[in-house]
């Protein structure tokens, strides 16, 4: 028996990959076509957002307890949350949530660790990496981090919030992306956190000029380990 596994939704293009990704990945461990009994609730992509606009982490909580309280309904036995935006609430929605979570960083940071990496670069939403949700989790592990450049940073939130999310893949983004890597490595970063579950849709191993950290597959493969562990 496995566990029951509940996806708290916010992007589609992110929490699809997710649950793609865990569907595609089980088998290996449980037999052909065998994965998890997986539930997934979604609340709109804009009331995060305009959660977001406003700074309102309370509204952001609120909205991934309703979510929870949604799964727990449907059989869920713990939760994950494909959308490393919106864990800047997640302190408070570990306290009041009705199911157990994974921490999308933790489970980046401890990737990252096991690899040896030592200096991270963070890409996502501005958002995102102007916040401490990766920092916090990069320092509690002994590790150092690094951010890009101011202008850099909101581009790349334009380009995650008006093309990635909506399935659009252009080549000059995936350009912009590598020129940031790039610059991070420079940095003395010797790997870079996908920090936005979109990402991974454009940049892997195989086009970035520093290993990458890709926190939609870790927490999906997390999240695998978890159900059956």
């Amino acid at each position: 028996m496995t566990k029951h596994i509940g996806i708290v939704g916010c992007s589609a293009e992110g929490a699809a990959l997710c649950y793609k990704t865990i569907c595609t990945e089980s088998p290996a461990l449980l037999g052909p076509h065998a994965h998890p009994e997986i539930s997934m609730h979604t609340f709109s992509l804009a009331d995060y957002v305009k959660c977001l606009d406003e700074n309102n982490l309370a509204g952001i909580g609120e909205l991934m307890l309703a979510s929870a309280a949604k799964l727990k309904l449907q059989g869920a036995d713990f939760v994950i949350c494909p959308d490393n935006t919106i864990h800047q609430a997640f302190d408070y929605v570990k306290r009041e949530s009705p199911l157990p979570w994974l921490h999308i960083a933790e489970v980046v940071v401890a990737s990252a660790k096991a690899r040896g990496f030592q200096r991270l670069g963070i890409l996502g939403t501005q958002w995102l990496v102007e916040s401490d949700v990766y920092p916090q989790k990069i320092e509690d592990a002994g590790l150092s981090w690094q951010r890009p450049a101011t202008g850099e940073i909101a581009e790349i939130g334009r380009i995650i919030m008006q093309e990635l999310v909506y399935g659009i893949f252009k080549p000059e983004s995936v350009a912009y992306f590598q020129q940031v890597i790039g610059g991070l490595k420079e940095k003395g970063c010797d790997a870079v956190i996908l920090g936005c579950t979109e990402i991974p849709l454009i940049i892997d191993d195989s086009n970035s000029l520093l290993p990458t950290l890709n926190s939609n597959r870790l927490l999906a493969l997390a999240a695998i380990a978890q159900a059956t562990a």
